[in-house]
């Protein structure tokens, strides 16, 4: 199973951007896009920046995540 994972283009330098949710940063590359400004929002999957997205649809997927988080934390 792949996951991809939105997060928020920081900066941007020679075609990798710094990213972050939630207080985690991570490097993507982003050689697969075109297009790409600081604000956006990408699907990160190893390493890699592999979709642009909008802010809803971000929000919309970091939510059910989040979720799914929590329901793994409780069942426990």
């Amino acid at each position: 199973m792949c996951l991809g994972v939105p997060m928020q283009v920081k900066t941007i330098e020679n075609e990798v951007a710094m990213c972050e949710i939630d207080g985690v940063q991570r490097q993507a590359s982003l050689m697969m896009l075109d297009d790409v400004k600081i604000g956006d929002y990408v699907l990160i999957h190893a390493g890699f920046a592999i979709e642009k997205i909008d802010d809803d649809e971000a929000q919309l997927t970091l939510k059910a995540l989040r979720e799914a988080l929590d329901m793994g934390l409780t069942t426990e």
